[in-house]
């Protein structure tokens, strides 16, 4: 009898066991403002080792689950987290939706560091500008990067020619050649190009920005100084992607966008043109321009190949044709005339390929080369300056993610080759750097990480320097985080300078290798960071900054009589030493960000230590943004304080407002911006063209020279971007 109920309660409990595993449950997940389905969420019950990715149409599927309550956790890339309990009884379908989250930074993953770690697992501090944030600064300047950069706390974009407009990047006080600007990890930039190369970047095919303040010259080599700015091009997904951006100014200044991608398969391509046309615009009416009579065109295609799932394989090609002429608009429009214009055209060309392959898992090795060519003429009524510059970088490196250390080593080879047209001065510089890197990032415990690598680098003609980096962080989960770290870095002298762009190359003699020394600098930074949530309603985080960078044997441009002038080395240093703070709250649809930038950057070899001419010590910011799934509004103010000209006299301050609307729709967005409504321009305190009109003399530029810009725009998505609002 015992036997008989013993089977009995036996097969009870396998009847009831086999029901209890029948249970299917299918969970989709989809974006909140949209319901657009979200292909790649990573969905994972709690506390276990099940989970799954929703397919293209956003379902993921768990079978055999028991008949109970589970917890699951839902999440993508830019959006919030979410924790879901289900009672699992019988087959279901459940629909979650995830809400867009701007300030998920714990998933953002950043390619220059070359880790696969999460910016907030990195000891070294990065700066990150993408989706939404990018998107706005694309309206209010679509015809280049300049707004991207210029916004951004202790950046300054420093115009070296009222003519031309070109600018170069000021990254903490220190010169545009002291930062190192990428494409993908690519220097494709810099030299010859110069300040142009800012002008001549179009900004719709770059998915984000990455900003290292300070030296980052062990990963990338000579020049990145005061930092390195990144651009990290879009890739192609399995939705195809077309944007088509038009932009239209009342300075009578057109622009079109045009950006398509596609994944098929093993192939995949991206294909970006852009065009630009801007009329010589004279709001001061004094008869020069302020922005020059531009045209410019770029194409850059790029076609993907994925052999496996381990592979990948791109090239890519860049192609910009510009020229600019500013100056006298009656010269402008009639070129016979007898008056001063300054022409600037260039071309660029420039190839890129990249090879990837697994080894595992957890390895992988990359290839990488990249050929650029650029040609520019400039051209003034008593002078010519005609080169060629040819660049080229090749870089093979290993990568090792594991646990709870990532190792990557690496090895370049980087060329320069520039050449001047024909003159009475023989200025054609031919160089070539030679690098091998190792960098490691540990961590040190769950809430210590280190961040140790080295490079050396030999520099024909220049000599052999070693480059360590430290970067130590300690995060903990109450919202705290800080970091600290320091390196050195180097750089080649060059022709190349602000000093000498500013006066067109007149009179410089060439590079001497036999007196010169190459640029070596020191730099250390400390920030603190936390993230909180204030009457659990209102979102507020906050960044303090403090840095100190100095560099000794710094090029300078100095006379050595019959109007000639020679490059040579700074007796002393260039410190330049301040503090960023960086605010940010937010409540529903509302955000608000404030900045501060203290820049004090002292030349140390002139008497009295003063401060760097060009550099306000004090500027601030105000950004008030409202987001709905319909509308998107900004406003801005930016307070640049006083600067000190070249010859001591001293700037006066001002204020800089911007205002942008937005509206969305399913097809795309109409947006209208008002670029410093105020019409806050140089001339309002000081001419920037002195007489005599033939022969005219410019003043140094230290506050906006086009003065108020009214931009009008459309951004159409026929497809893709699906969750764009």
């Amino acid at each position: 009898m015992k036997i008989n109920i013993v089977s009995f309660w036996l097969i009870i409990s396998c009847i009831t066991l086999a029901n209890a595993q029948q249970n299917q449950l299918k969970i989709k997940v989809v974006a909140e403002t949209t319901q657009s389905p979200l292909p790649g969420a990573s969905v994972v019950i709690e506390n276990t080792n099940q989970g799954g990715m929703t397919t293209m149409d956003g379902w993921v599927t768990f079978d055999q689950l028991a008949t109970k309550e589970y917890t699951f956790v839902i999440s993508f890339l830019g959006y919030q987290t979410v924790e879901k309990i289900i009672q699992v009884k019988g087959n279901q379908e459940v629909v979650i939706s995830l809400k867009q989250d701007t300030d998920a930074l714990e998933t953002i993953v950043i390619q220059t560091n070359r880790s696969t770690r999460t910016i907030k697992k990195i000891p070294t501090r990065i700066e990150f500008i993408g989706g939404e944030e990018l998107m706005e600064k694309n309206m209010m300047n679509s015809t280049n990067i300049s707004m991207v950069l210029r916004e951004s706390t202790g950046i300054q974009m420093q115009q070296t020619s009222l003519s031309s407009g070109n600018s170069n990047i000021r990254i903490q006080g220190l010169d545009g050649r002291y930062t190192q600007l990428l494409r993908d990890g690519f220097p494709l930039y810099g030299g010859f190009s110069s300040g142009l190369s800012i002008m001549q970047i179009p900004p719709l095919d770059i998915k984000q920005f990455e900003i290292i303040k300070g030296s980052s010259s062990t990963l990338y080599g000579g020049g990145a100084i005061a930092g390195l700015v990144n651009l990290v091009s879009k890739t192609p997904e399995e939705d195809p992607e077309l944007d088509l951006m038009f932009t239209q100014t009342q300075a009578l200044g057109s622009t079109a966008n045009v950006f398509y991608s596609e994944r098929n398969n093993k192939f995949g391509w991206t294909l970006y043109g852009s065009g630009n046309y801007q009329k010589a615009y004279d709001p001061d009416d004094d008869n020069f321009s302020n922005l020059p009579e531009t045209t410019s065109v770029s194409f850059n295609p790029k076609l993907f190949y994925y052999p496996s799932e381990k592979t990948t394989f791109w090239i890519g090609l860049n192609g910009t044709y510009d020229q600019r002429t500013g100056g006298d608009m009656t010269a402008i429009a009639d070129s016979s005339a007898d008056l001063y214009t300054e022409k600037n055209t260039s071309k660029r060309v420039s190839s890129q390929l990249a090879f990837t392959t697994k080894i595992d898992s957890l390895k992988s090795v990359t290839i990488k080369n990249s050929v650029s060519y650029f040609d520019r003429a400039l051209e003034l009524p008593d002078l010519n300056f005609i080169g060629t510059q040819w660049n080229s970088f090749s870089e093979v490196n290993y990568n090792s993610n594991g646990r709870n250390t990532d190792w990557v080593l690496g090895a370049n080879v980087y060329t320069t080759s520039f050449n001047e047209e024909s003159t009475s001065i023989e200025r054609d510089q031919q160089d070539i750097t030679y690098g091998a890197f190792v960098n490691s990032i540990a961590d040190l415990s769950e809430q210590w990480i280190l961040e140790a690598g080295l490079r050396t680098d030999y520099a024909e003609d220049w000599g052999l320097f070693a480059l360590p980096r430290l970067s130590l962080l300690f995060k903990n989960d109450k919202g705290f985080s800080s970091r600290i770290g320091g390196g050195l870095g180097y750089k080649i002298p060059t022709l190349f300078t602000e000093a000498a762009e500013s006066i067109f190359y007149r009179n410089v003699l060439p590079i001497d290798k036999n007196i010169l020394e190459a640029e070596q600098s020191f730099g250390g930074n400390l920030d603190f960071n936390y993230q909180t949530m204030l009457f659990e309603t209102i979102g507020l985080s906050f960044n303090q900054l403090f840095y100190v960078t100095a560099i000794k044997n710094a090029l300078l441009l100095n006379s050595v009589g019959d109007d000639q002038l020679q490059f040579e080395n700074a007796i002393d240093n260039i410190v330049s030493k301040g503090a960023e703070t960086n605010i940010k709250f937010s409540y529903k649809d509302f955000r608000w960000f404030l900045n501060y930038a203290l820049i004090d950057t002292r030349l140390t070899y002139l008497p009295g230590n003063p401060q760097k001419p060009l550099t306000a010590r004090h500027n601030a910011g105000s950004v008030v943004m409202y987001e709905s799934e319909k509308w998107r509004f900004g406003f801005e103010t930016y307070y640049i304080g006083e600067q000190v000209l070249s010859n001591g006299n001293e700037t006066t301050d001002y204020v800089l407002m911007g205002l942008l609307g937005v509206r969305n729709f399913d097809w795309g967005s109409i947006y209208m911006n008002f670029e410093n409504f105020t019409d806050r321009r140089q001339t309002r305190f000081t001419p920037l063209v002195l007489p005599p009109r033939d022969n005219p003399t410019f003043t140094e530029i230290y506050a906006p020279a086009e003065g108020f810009i009214l931009s009008l725009g459309i951004i159409i998505k026929p497809f893709g971007n699906e969750g764009h609002h």
